[in-house]
């Protein structure tokens, strides 16, 4: 079975970690580098990563985070942070790819174009692509620690004014989801089974 393949049917979500057992910065910051290869919308990588990792900062999280306990039993909880897509950051995100070789500057132009005609006064589209980007961020960060020998417990229970200014948020971006990583304790669940295709796939 492709290693990939492998990852997708053993990752389970774990709601017990092992609070004695802490990570280093270094495989904080693989977890997060690995996760920023994930998708985004124009390559406008519009997500942060905070990552809590002191007690005390866990404890300040957990309060505000409908006091679940894996929030300060994990080695570190991310908030995973959306920023509304924003088209004039377009060039600066593609100017890399160009200098690179990997995009043509005329592309480049062209998608600058494209994201404005998208995004520019349509607010909702704006924060629906930063809820998908950062989605993606965090599924490839659960996939990463998996892959890391790690556990992962994404979190959507928490307050999210509360969060933002807690942890200092700018006023254009907003908290999408926690994100505990860490070693799992005994005793949590098997991946739970999954509905039948025939209730999830249409072919057309």
């Amino acid at each position: 079975m492709h290693p990939i393949i492998e990852a997708i049917e053993e990752r389970r979500t774990v709601n017990l970690f092992d609070p004695t057992r802490g990570l280093s910065d270094e495989s904080i910051n693989e977890l997060v580098r690995l996760a920023t290869k994930a998708p985004s919308s124009f390559n406008l990588q519009n997500w942060r990563f905070i990552a809590v990792r002191t007690p005390e900062a866990k404890a300040r999280l957990r309060t505000i985070g409908w006091d679940q306990p894996k929030i300060t039993d994990a080695a570190v909880t991310f908030v995973v942070v959306g920023k509304p897509a924003d088209h004039e950051l377009v060039a600066d995100r593609l100017r890399p790819a160009v200098d690179a070789g990997i995009m043509p500057a005329a592309v480049a132009a062209a998608w600058e174009g494209g994201a404005k005609a998208l995004y520019f006064e349509q607010p909702q589209r704006q924060r629906d692509e930063a809820v998908r980007s950062a989605t993606f961020g965090a599924s490839t960060l659960m996939f990463a620690a998996h892959a890391m020998g790690l556990a992962s417990g994404p979190m959507s229970g928490f307050d999210v004014e509360a969060v933002a200014e807690e942890f200092e948020l700018a006023a254009d971006e907003f908290p999408v989801m926690l994100l505990a990583v860490g070693f799992a304790a005994p005793d949590n669940w098997r991946q739970k089974p999954r509905r039948e295709l025939s209730q999830v796939l249409r072919l057309v």
